[in-house]
């Protein structure tokens, strides 16, 4: 246990608990709107550990959510799409590519050989990984 002073306001601080139940973030910044600022990132990022461990599952990033709609839409819902709605599905199933095409083009990676990649990789896969983009390496993996 300890007492510091930070500025004007003395804090005291319980530090190595062997059980600890909760804790407390200190955040300081220049001015009033910054911290305002980053008490909405941690409380968003807070948030959204809270809901995975409540919901027990996660959305995967890298593009590998957008990636395995887009598969499914042209390969099972155009094929069974009949008429002009066909077409909103299918350019719908595009759209969704912005998502990896954006990250793969930010990372300086070739846009169409990463989405082949990545496409190949899902299915070499059998539909059943979340495969997405490795910014680094430009490969495909599973986030």
């Amino acid at each position: 246990v300890s007492e510091v002073s930070l500025g004007d306001d003395k804090f005291t601080f319980v530090e190595e608990c062997r059980h600890p139940r909760s804790c407390t973030l200190l955040l300081q910044g220049p001015n009033g709107h910054t911290i305002a600022q980053i008490k909405d990132a941690v409380r968003d990022g807070l948030r959204a550990v809270k809901n995975a461990i409540e919901d027990r599952a996660v959305v995967p990033g890298a593009g590998a959510f957008e990636l395995a709609a887009a598969m499914h839409l042209r390969e099972v819902v155009a094929r069974s799409t009949r008429g002009r709605p066909k077409l909103g599905v299918q350019a719908f199933a595009e759209a969704l590519l912005v998502i990896p095409k954006t990250l793969a083009a930010n990372s300086g990676f070739d846009v169409q050989d990463t989405i082949l990649s990545l496409t190949d990789a899902r299915e070499d896969s059998g539909g059943e990984l979340a495969v997405g983009l490795d910014c680094s390496s430009g490969e495909p993996m599973i986030p």
